[in-house]
């Protein structure tokens, strides 16, 4: 195809979608439209990235040419030119970039990944498809952490703790921190149970704001003494393989890690062990899908396998709709519900988030599974 030919098809597309109304469309029609239009996006992202990276290569521009030219920053320009170059050792990706069923975020995780672990290119394809960029992101994470040595990249955590500070440009004071995860997690999943507490607490007065500001009068809460006196639940939970935990060190694919972090030494788990918020799980090959219980109430045990989310991986539960990897206000739903004989079972309860949870609930309903008098779901 021509220059000229290719040109004027562009414009084409690009005046169709100026003149695109959505209210002159059906829902279920924008619903298909947004999934066209998006994957499209993704392919023209694409070779607008790979005909940048070429013009850079003949030197018809440069960095802040491309940042200008896409409209991004420059960081994210140097970001999309590596990626592009990066691609060409990573084909199916590359096939997958330029058909626009893979985003250049997408990409950009992907060949990170596979340049660390050669080979798992494949596997983190198929994680994009179905669990998006979230769970990409994760999985990515876990292959690369996977890698390094516990002990190595333990030293490497802890030279690179940080707390930094600034006032933004609405003179708000701004932060972000860096912490090594048998230290991180405790913290923010304390932080996360006082914000519970009080979103629970302000939308009872009728509050509408964001779960963050929530977040932020929960951290100064804390921050002052306050909060909830006495944990009900653990700070931090370790997962570490039997064999793992006799020897001092893993081997192999053995599991030695924070859930909701990442993989640290043996010697931390063993560290961490006598503080009385923190919960070891030895994984020894018990099955846990025989813990039954024929009421609405989930026992402590089979609660405690439940939060360890995947038992190949127990890295924590997620929300089991939509795949993208809720973590916050997790509710234990019934897929068969109590009301229709279901039973409080492992393999009968999912993790999922307040509206996935109301939809379920409102299907349920409908289906005729929650009785003749059981209450609507939320709007």
């Amino acid at each position: 195809m021509s220059e000229l030919r290719l040109s004027e098809l562009l414009v084409s597309v690009r005046d169709a979608a100026a003149r695109f109304e959505a209210d002159r469309w059906s829902g279920a029609d924008c619903a298909r439209l947004a999934e066209d239009l998006a994957r499209a996006a993704k392919a023209c992202t694409a070779a607008s990235a790979r005909a940048a990276a070429r013009a850079v290569a003949c030197s018809q521009g440069d960095v802040e040419w491309v940042a200008r030219t896409t409209g991004a920053t420059p960081s994210q320009a140097r970001e999309s030119l590596t990626t592009t170059r990066s691609l060409v050792s990573c084909p199916a990706t590359s096939d997958a970039v330029a058909s626009g069923a893979v985003s250049m975020s997408q990409a950009r995780e992907i060949v990170r990944a596979e340049a660390a672990v050669p080979g798992s290119e494949g596997a983190l394809l198929a994680v994009a498809e179905t669990r998006g960029m979230a769970g990409l992101r994760e999985e990515a994470r876990r292959v690369v952490l996977g890698s390094i040595d516990r002990d190595e990249l333990h030293r490497r955590q802890v030279a690179a703790r940080s707390v930094r500070h600034w006032v933004d440009g609405e003179g708000m004071v701004a932060g972000q921190f860096r912490l090594p995860p048998e230290v991180g997690v405790p913290f923010v999943n304390r932080l996360d149970r006082e914000t519970d507490r009080v979103r629970r607490a302000a939308r009872k007065q009728g509050s509408s704001d964001a779960r963050d500001a929530h977040a932020a009068d929960a951290l100064l809460r804390l921050m002052k003494g306050g909060g909830k006196g006495r944990a009900g639940r653990a700070d931090v939970v370790y997962v570490c393989d039997l064999r793992a935990a006799a020897r001092g060190h893993t081997h192999g694919d053995e599991l030695c890690h924070v859930v909701g972090g990442g993989p640290v030494p043996v010697d931390v788990v063993r560290a961490a062990a006598v503080d009385a918020f923190v919960k070891v799980v030895v994984r020894d090959g018990t099955k846990v899908d025989t813990i039954v219980h024929y009421g609405r109430h989930i026992p402590a045990l089979l609660r405690s396998v439940l939060e360890l989310g995947d038992p190949e991986r127990l890295h924590g539960a997620v929300c089991a709709e939509g795949g993208y990897d809720r973590r916050h206000d997790l509710e234990w739903d019934h897929d068969d519900p109590v009301a229709n004989d279901g039973a409080t079972s492992y393999e009968n309860l999912k993790p999922r988030c307040k509206p996935d949870h109301w939809a379920k609930t409102e299907r349920d309903r409908k289906a005729g599974l929650l009785g003749p008098h059981a209450e609507r779901a939320p709007p």
